[in-house]
């Protein structure tokens, strides 16, 4: 969901990125809580624990980077931008093969400092974690719950943040209260009434148009500034 959002409306420019981020990251505070009902049982809580300690940091270098190109070079953040959704809409369309033991803990760790850098620049962190959870030989519904956990603690520690910093402004609040109903009907809707196509049909749908939104943004973040 992070990712689709971010592509979409970071691709149209409805949004700067530092807003737009923020306002995914409450969507999607809202999204894991709805999704994880019933489901905390099936959490592995030793990845989670290792996978969380290196969310931590990531989460502030993630945020320092964005304040940081936000001001000094935007630029720069747009083509970041499109480069993450389009490796991340590569990387999504590939299946990573399952391991043959539960990675260790300090596996897991990079894995969440990487997705916290992720989380913290652009509140999607969905291609690293998902990547490195779908590896795990764990059953599904433990890798769900597990990565669904690992958002909710990324987005909620990157919104506590920003609250702190004072970034959740009238705007962020008002977009994510209008986005937020459409969040929980998706949400339940994809549990009442799943898709006709399989599910592999439909990521792969999903991440082909990610993958041509990040090369849009690249294209675009390319092009020289109009001269005055």
């Amino acid at each position: 969901m992070g990712m689709t959002i971010v592509a979409v409306v970071g691709g149209l420019r409805l949004l700067d990125i530092p807003t737009l981020a923020a306002v995914v990251s409450l969507m999607t505070i809202v999204n894991t809580t709805f999704s994880l009902r019933g489901q905390l049982q099936h959490v592995h809580r030793r990845l989670l624990f290792w996978i969380g300690l290196g969310q931590l940091p990531g989460i502030f270098i993630g945020l320092w980077l964005l304040g940081y190109l936000d001001a000094e070079d935007s630029r720069t953040l747009e083509l970041c931008l499109g480069i993450f959704i389009t490796v991340g809409g590569l990387a999504m369309t590939i299946r990573p093969r399952a391991m043959k033991k539960v990675s260790g803990g300090f596996f897991a760790w990079v894995s969440g400092l990487l997705g916290g850098l992720l989380g913290g620049m652009f509140s999607a962190s969905g291609p690293v974690l998902g990547w490195f959870g779908y590896s795990q030989p764990l059953a599904v519904n433990v890798i769900r719950a597990t990565l669904l956990s690992s958002f909710f603690m990324t987005t909620s520690t990157r919104t506590l943040v920003v609250g702190v910093q004072g970034g959740l402004t009238e705007t962020v609040l008002t977009y994510a209260a209008l986005g937020v109903p459409a969040v929980l009907l998706g949400a339940w809707l994809g549990k009442a009434f799943p898709p006709l196509v399989s599910e592999d049909v439909l990521k792969r749908g999903a991440f082909f148009i990610l993958l041509l939104m990040g090369v849009w943004i690249c294209f675009s973040a390319l092009q020289p500034l109009p001269t005055s």
